[in-house]
């Protein structure tokens, strides 16, 4: 609903100053802001200029405008003058007049909440503008708006107009000084904005410098690691020997805590050769020279070879080793001992930490709806042992990272195993997981691609008829 306020008639260049200045008191009265009513009478300036200098004269009135729950000052600028040509261009603001009708339009509809222009050739030109109300102000009706609009008349034409052009004088000054203080805020900002390039800049230096003495540094650790495990091979291999050859009587024979003692030397040593050969291996892997051999097999012939390798260090009378049937999945292309390394330090961890219950060794085909070979197959490794707490379930795929147990002082380890699986399995194409629960048990997989994705394109003519 809109409430009619004032209808100023362009037939002079005064009217555009006294429509200014109506503009100018109207939002004054109506509560908006000093800088709020520039804003309105320099757009009711412009549009009504627009006017008078194109067509003629017109008309400007004024209204306020009810909208659901705000209002805003409404203003209507018509005239019957020839339109304006090109408004696309005008309102994008590419199209300039030569008296700056375009620069006009575009600078009013900025200063304004609502714009809108409906002109056509021969039938003039309407502009409707508002300006909402600021939200602090309350609703304004009856006696206090005809209050606003008695004002209005109150003034002497000829002293407004004298009065209209010193006050757009103190507005350009205001602005001009506000200006000012914007380009001098803006040189400021330029100057910090400066500094803080420079201090990017070289904080991006440092960075690079840090980052260049960390890949210097794990190459030296890599370097060690290698050389290390390579050193350390050839005494332990001597040690092993030598403890076999004593246990074999070739020296005379032992006495029964000689044995015993020898043994435990035996045991030391091979599971310190596990270590070495696990540092060797990361070591290798970081260096990048690891490489994939892939070659076709059967999983049940990886669970045999397995089965094989595993029952025997099953030392405890409460705990069982199973393997679940391989009948349903497809021939495997990868790297057959790569995964098998990764599967046995997923039982060993198993056996390690299981005091009863059973150990299970199974796979699953995620193939999908596709052809066997497009999809991977999930190896897991499930247990009833301790369990892992959920928060602790990152730390022990990471180099060194161990949880602390009620069993840690009878179990050894260097926390190396997982970190070696996480890694073999990414070579592979693949990756691992866990999911655990403190007092029901561990289930580690590996998820692996049937066919792995160097595979040479040469290869299915050569292995074709080993394919399912």
């Amino acid at each position: 609903m809109n409430t009619s306020l004032l209808r100023i008639r362009l037939e002079t260049a005064q009217d555009v100053v006294v429509a200014r200045r109506r503009a100018r008191e109207l939002a004054a009265g109506l509560g908006f802001s000093a800088l709020d009513q520039t804003r309105v009478a320099s757009a009711v300036s412009e549009i009504a200029r627009n006017a008078f200098d194109y067509a003629g004269g017109g008309e400007v009135t004024f209204a306020l405008q009810d909208e659901r729950s705000c209002q805003a000052l409404a203003v209507e600028v018509s005239d019957r003058g020839p339109g304006v040509r090109e408004l696309e261009a005008v309102l994008d603001g590419t199209y300039r007049s030569p008296g700056g009708m375009g620069l006009g339009i575009v600078g009013s509809r900025r200063l304004m909440d609502r714009f809108e222009i409906r002109t056509g050739a021969g039938a003039g030109t309407t502009v409707t503008m508002a300006r909402l109300l600021p939200q602090e102000r309350g609703e304004v009706r009856g006696a206090e708006l005809e209050r606003i609009v008695r004002e209005l008349y109150v003034h002497d034409p000829q002293r407004e107009s004298l009065d209209e052009v010193q006050q757009q004088n103190r507005e350009l000054v205001s602005t001009l000084d506000e200006l000012r203080e914007r380009q001098e805020e803006l040189t400021r900002l330029a100057e910090e904005l400066e500094a803080t390039n420079r201090g990017v800049v070289a904080l991006y230096a440092e960075l690079d410098e840090r980052a260049e003495e960390l890949r210097r540094a794990d190459l030296m650790k890599t370097r060690f690691l290698s050389n290390m495990s390579h050193e350390l091979r050839t005494p332990l291999s001597s040690i092993r020997a030598l403890a076999t050859l004593l246990l074999n009587r070739l020296d005379g024979d032992l006495s029964e805590e000689q044995e015993r003692q020898v043994r435990l030397i035996l045991s030391s040593a091979e599971n310190l050769g596990e270590t070495v050969n696990d540092l060797l291996d990361l070591a290798k892997i970081e260096a990048g020279k690891t490489e994939v051999v892939p070659a076709w097999f059967d999983p049940a012939d990886l669970f045999a070879a397995l089965r094989t390798m595993l029952t025997p260090l099953l030392d405890r009378p409460h705990v069982s080793l199973e393997f679940a049937s391989t009948a349903s999945l497809p021939r495997l292309y990868t790297d057959e001992p790569k995964l098998t390394q990764i599967l046995r330090n997923f039982v060993s961890n198993a056996l390690k930490y299981t005091e009863s219950g059973h150990i299970r060794v199974g796979a699953q085909c995620d193939g999908g709806d596709g052809p066997a070979e497009s999809g991977c197959i999930t190896f897991f490794v499930a247990d009833t042992g301790i369990g892992i707490a959920h928060e602790h379930h990152q730390i022990i795929f990471e180099e060194f990272g161990q949880v602390q147990n009620r069993l840690q002082q009878r179990v050894k380890g260097t926390g190396l195993g997982l970190p070696l699986c996480r890694k073999l399995a990414a070579l592979l194409g693949g990756e691992v997981g866990v999911e655990s629960e403190p007092g029901v048990g561990s289930t580690f997989r590996v998820s692996v691609p049937v066919r792995f994705a160097a595979l040479e394109e040469s290869e299915p003519e050569t292995s074709g008829d080993a394919t399912p």
